[in-house]
């Protein structure tokens, strides 16, 4: 079984983003109930007076927002699946595993489309709260050890913060350059390893060029 992550590594952006965009284009009225309190929490997050957990719940009640949701993410795939990475597509199999920090409201679509399997966070759009933990670092691994996974042939991530899963593979790669270049997982060096401990218990991604 091959796993991969989702945002940065077969696909090249963050497709919760660019769904927010999409909708907010689509719902203009969105840009001024939604559009602000996203810039404030923010700003607050950068200032330390929200923790990533916190904003990113905030985020993501955008979905909530959403009345023709169903039709609206169809239609974000339509355009955008030719955007799924093309190293990725020649080397898809049935039992891949796409695992993702995004909702399953977004993963799924697309996953059903490329014909394999996925875990992602799991969102309650009616209440505007995840119903699991998001799916970061120490998380993916956990999710895979407690539902008997079987074993991890090949894994691919843009996040370094993704090394507890990388660990639990026979191979790691890291995907860089917006999911167009493949490399071997680094040697994680003390500093690296320290790096990653610090991203990893406060929820960042972390990329080989920060």
């Amino acid at each position: 079984m091959n796993v991969y992550d989702f945002d940065g590594t077969i696909y090249p952006t963050d497709c919760s983003i660019d769904f927010c965009i999409w909708c907010m284009n689509r719902h203009p009225k969105m840009w001024f109930t939604f559009g602000p309190k996203a810039i404030i929490n923010l700003v607050l997050r950068k200032l330390g007076m929200l923790s990533e957990s916190q904003m990113q719940l905030q985020f993501f009640r955008y979905l909530t927002l959403i009345d023709d949701f169903d039709e609206q993410i169809e239609l974000y795939w339509d355009k955008n699946e030719k955007n799924i990475a093309t190293w990725y597509l020649a080397q898809k199999r049935p039992d891949d595993l796409i695992i993702s920090a995004s909702p399953d409201c977004i993963i799924g679509p697309i996953a059903k489309r490329l014909g394999v399997n996925f875990m992602a966070s799991e969102f309650d759009r009616e209440f505007g709260v995840f119903t699991n933990n998001l799916m970061y670092a120490r998380e993916k691994a956990k999710y895979i050890f407690d539902h008997g996974f079987p074993k991890i042939d090949n894994f691919y991530s843009d996040s370094l913060a993704d090394t507890p899963l990388a660990l639990c593979a026979e191979k790691a790669y890291l995907v860089k350059n917006n999911a167009s270049t493949v490399v071997d997982w680094p040697d994680l060096d003390e500093e690296t390893l320290a790096k990653i401990k610090e991203k990893i218990n406060t929820g960042w991604k972390v990329h080989l060029n920060e």
